[in-house]
């Protein structure tokens, strides 16, 4: 069983930064990854990055890349993503996601999924 638990959300101007949290409950010798998915309104989710639990790879989507960066703290079972130079269309509900799979970029392969945390960037 997977528990996701996520945090860090808020309200902040164009230009400023974030940083979001997501808790992880699993007990597994599997290799998983976790990644931040996002959905604005009235749009699709979409991905944002992904990191690999045990090597620490990371995986950007285009428009995030440069200016955001997901990380692992392995003790805490932690991952975050460190949103900077954030502009008005990173506005969106933010999702941690879980997957046993090797796909990162597709939703379709993650199984587990955290509430959703709402980030609004102001102009």
């Amino acid at each position: 069983q997977v528990h996701l638990v996520e945090s860090g959300g808020g309200l902040v101007q164009a230009g400023g930064s974030l940083r979001l949290s997501c808790v992880v409950s699993v007990r597994t010798f599997r290799t998983y990854a976790m990644a931040w998915f996002r959905q604005a309104p009235g749009k699709d989710r979409e991905f944002a990055a992904a990191i690999t639990w045990s090597r620490g790879d990371t995986y950007y989507a285009d428009a995030v890349k440069g200016r955001f960066t997901i990380s692992r703290d392995t003790p805490k079972s932690t991952v975050y993503l460190q949103m900077n130079s954030l502009k008005t269309e990173d506005k969106a509900v933010y999702y941690c996601a879980f997957t046993f799979g090797r796909d990162y970029y597709a939703q379709g392969s993650y199984d587990y999924w955290g509430q959703g945390t709402q980030v609004t960037v102001s102009s």
